[in-house]
């Protein structure tokens, strides 16, 4: 029998199940109790006190799933399109981007490396099939070139 979200201790310990499994932003949380039937003057004003005690936070969000996606090989413009579709800020998605500390290049390296086995492309046709890969994965087309020319910096 599915719980009624109809008190606000009842949307909170909801909410809590949720953010125990991992980090979400506060948009993506608000939908999902939205779903399970908890009215919308209860959410915000669960969800601003949550905020308020530091268990709903957006940045660690931000921090945690530009880390995640980075680390499964996914590029900075597939990551920054992905959160703005969750509901984030693009001036939040941007500094997040820009504070995760992550090489970007040596992303693209490490994903192509994986894919491809360090093998570059010999001819025109292979040369589109790693960079249409690439690319889907959210690799800039400048980064992607300079890979695949061999112009890369190969520390």
């Amino acid at each position: 029998m599915p719980v009624v979200l109809d008190s606000p201790a009842a949307v909170r310990r909801a909410a809590m199940d949720l953010l125990a499994r991992r980090e979400h932003g506060r948009v993506e949380l608000a939908g999902k109790l939205r779903r399970r039937g908890a009215s919308d003057e209860l959410i915000e004003s669960v969800l601003d006190r949550l905020t308020e005690e530091g268990l709903l936070s957006e940045a660690r969000y931000l921090e945690s799933f530009v880390s995640a996606r980075a680390r499964s090989g996914h590029g900075p413009l597939r990551i920054r399109e992905e959160l703005v579709q969750r509901g984030l800020a693009r001036a939040q998605v941007e500094q997040a981007l820009r504070d995760c500390g992550i090489d970007w290049f040596a992303q693209l390296r490490d994903t192509w490396q994986r894919k491809f086995a360090g093998h570059l492309p010999s001819d025109a046709r292979e040369r589109a099939q790693q960079g249409r890969f690439l690319a889907y994965r959210g690799y800039a087309m400048d980064m992607i070139a300079r890979l695949l020319s061999g112009r890369g910096e190969w520390d």
